[in-house]
């Protein structure tokens, strides 16, 4: 019975079935954008924040050894809060401090291209 529906499919069926192919393609691609845009101001807004507790309360890399622990312990379904990637994300900030990302390429990157990004580059522009 299942071959006999295969076969009698109307004729725009096949032509339907690539539109929708690529609309759910591209939506997925949106949304994935969408979440790298997220995720990428997230890291900006907790490299500021650690960067101001630096220059205003004196903290040093012990307390970002902690907060990576901490993090780590509330969120073991993350891999991005490591000590190293927490000082990344203050280097991000550092190189980065109008917070103006949203906007940039720099959003529309993944995480590890931006780090590679601030970390072989002289220029911060």
């Amino acid at each position: 019975m299942m071959s006999k529906l295969v076969s009698v499919l109307p004729e725009d069926y096949a032509p339907w079935l690539a539109e929708l192919k690529a609309r759910i393609a591209s939506a997925r691609q949106r949304a994935a954008l969408a979440v790298n845009q997220e995720q990428i101001r997230l890291y900006w807004q907790i490299g500021h924040e650690i960067l101001e507790r630096q220059q205003t309360q004196g903290w040093g890399a012990k307390v970002i050894d902690r907060l990576a622990n901490d993090l780590q312990a509330a969120f073991p379904e993350i891999k991005g809060f490591s000590a190293r990637n927490l000082k990344y994300m203050r280097f991000f900030a550092e190189r980065c401090p109008d917070g103006q990302i949203g906007q940039q390429v720099a959003a529309q990157l993944p995480w590890f291209h931006i780090v590679l990004l601030i970390t072989k580059l002289d220029d911060p522009a």
